[in-house]
């Protein structure tokens, strides 16, 4: 993805209903959640880790990932911090 607008409007017309821009700082962990929505991000800038059933995936800029509905992950930054564009589907 180019821009921002491109993302939007590709996930949008694969039915995602909700895009937005998402800033995490240096060594920023959150622990087990999940979330009620299914997400599809795109990373921006920088890296994080991302764990899903026991198993982490090292993600980089330019990288993209999918989290289902009720999915329990965990997620870990960079010391950079990262930039994410997330489109959900909240329906």
């Amino acid at each position: 993805m180019k821009t921002f607008e491109q993302f939007k409007a590709a996930t949008m017309a694969e039915g995602f209903d909700e895009v937005l821009t998402r800033e995490w700082e240096a060594n920023h962990e959150t622990p087990v959640h999940e979330h009620p929505f299914e997400a599809f991000g795109f990373i921006v800038k920088g890296e994080f880790w991302l764990t899903m059933d026991g198993n982490a995936t090292h993600l980089h800029q330019g990288d993209t990932f999918r989290v289902a509905r009720y999915m329990p992950h965990q997620e870990k930054y960079g010391p950079h911090g990262a930039s994410l564009w997330i489109a959900r589907m909240n329906q």
